[in-house]
């Protein structure tokens, strides 16, 4: 069985499996950004699925610029509290004798408005969507262009001092790094943008910079998307570029994944428009799992280990992919959040796994006529999101699931969580 068997990273470092949990937004740090008893016990559950590989939802370098309210923030050198806290939470995460990376991020111009109303970003091109849920963002000065690359730095160290035992750099999904590659939401004309090369360089300068301070024996990975899917954006011929120069830096794993807000292929729907297509040839197996054909197409000239996530269920389809060569890692997300121990299912010979995001909807069927709607079609895009989002959080508060709640009431739960979040953070620091 190929899931079953090790990988040996270019670092040195040996996967027991090819199975990892890919990484997954928690929203259960304190108001401070800190770890929390939950998430120590969601990652001690997860920690004991059986997958050799578990990376950590969101890490912020910018407590400004978070994906959502209750990410994990390491902004500044962590104070004792801070620092014990992220020990307790790698401990956690690594009981059950697996590696645990932490995924470091910085949302740019995806920061809601709730969070900052004018966030920084490449350029000020705002973001596609309808409801006033981002504001206009503030194009990065040169000087904080540089700091942030520090700080994706002083967080991958912060990380390997504190029990995570690999960084994963977050390139993909529309978030800063991903903004920088799109020549749609990078129309700078200095060092920073225009050419290919030049939209990159906050990559590859972040990857030296990391490398330099956590040494050469710590794993680095970077979650890239294969495209954007957008008209004009960052297409699979950019991607397959970049995928080799970040070989070339060094880079130990790449993820391999696609879309952003506007167009949340990830999430394998569609977006606001028609996605743009791409050249690489379609395979059956592409119908199960989204980025296959890109990790495929990519590992004709690659020689370093891709990790592919998105849409994997069965097992066949999973061992059809590394039988095939099109990956060396089956990247797995949302069943997790049903079932957190479906790796060591699969292990043990287990068929599929759950497939609940066919069940899953907000509007009842005979609405469905309303999803042709865009407006309607997005807000039930992630309302389906925050009903996993809702297992996350039944997870590290009680470690059970809670398969009875409807999609409306995790919608309800999540707003109310979040909106509550950012409430109390406010308060606290008004009082400082």
């Amino acid at each position: 069985m190929k899931l079953a068997e090790s990988l040996t990273l270019p670092c040195g470092v040996r996967l027991s499996n090819r199975i990892a949990k890919a990484a997954m937004t928690e929203g259960l740090a304190d108001i401070n950004g800190q770890p929390t008893a939950e998430l120590e016990k969601l990652y001690g559950i997860w920690s004991d699925g059986g997958a050799a590989l578990h990376l950590s939802g969101n890490i912020h370098i910018d407590a400004d610029h978070l994906e959502r309210p209750g990410n994990v923030i390491i902004d500044q050198m962590p104070t004792p509290e801070m620092r014990e806290a992220l020990i307790r939470w790698t401990r956690a995460a690594t009981r059950g004798g697996n590696q645990f990376w932490a995924q470091i991020s910085h949302a740019g111009r995806q920061t809601m408005k709730t969070v900052n109303p004018h966030p920084k970003a490449p350029s000020a091109v705002k973001l596609g969507l309808p409801g006033g849920q981002f504001g206009m963002p503030v194009a990065l000065t040169e000087t904080e262009i540089l700091h942030l690359i520090s700080r994706f730095g002083q967080a991958a160290q912060i990380c390997k001092e504190t029990g995570f035992t690999g960084v994963q750099i977050h390139a993909a999904h529309g978030y800063l790094i991903s903004q920088f590659l799109s020549p749609l939401s990078n129309l700078r004309d200095d060092r920073w943008g225009g050419s290919l090369e030049n939209r990159a360089r906050f990559l590859l300068f972040t990857i030296n910079t990391v490398r330099q301070l956590v040494g050469p024996d710590f794993p680095i990975s970077v979650k890239l998307n294969s495209a954007d899917f957008q008209r004009g954006g960052f297409a699979f011929e950019d991607s397959l570029i970049v995928a080799r120069w970040l070989q070339e830096a060094g880079v130990d794993l790449i993820e391999i994944s696609g879309g952003t807000y506007e167009q949340p292929k990830l999430l394998g729907i569609e977006g606001m428009d028609a996605a743009e297509p791409q050249a690489v040839a379609e395979s059956t197996i592409a119908r199960e799992a989204y980025f296959v054909d890109f990790a495929k197409a990519m590992k004709d000239v690659l020689s370093i280990p891709l990790m592919v996530t998105g849409g994997f269920r069965s097992a066949s389809a999973m061992e059809q992919a590394l039988r095939s060569g099109a990956a060396d890692v089956i990247g797995l997300g949302r069943p997790l959040c049903v079932m957190p121990d479906g790796p060591k299912r699969l292990l043990g010979g287990m068929a599929i796994l759950p497939k609940t995001e066919t069940q899953l909807a907000l509007l009842p069927d005979w609405l469905a006529g309303l999803r042709k709607i865009k407006m309607i079609r997005a807000i039930d895009s992630f309302a389906v999101q925050f009903w996993y989002y809702s297992q996350i959080y039944a997870l590290g508060r009680t470690g059970r699931t809670d398969l009875n709640m409807t999609v409306f009431a995790a919608l309800r739960e999540v707003e109310t969580y979040q909106k509550n979040w950012l409430r109390d953070r406010r308060a606290a620091f008004a009082r400082r």
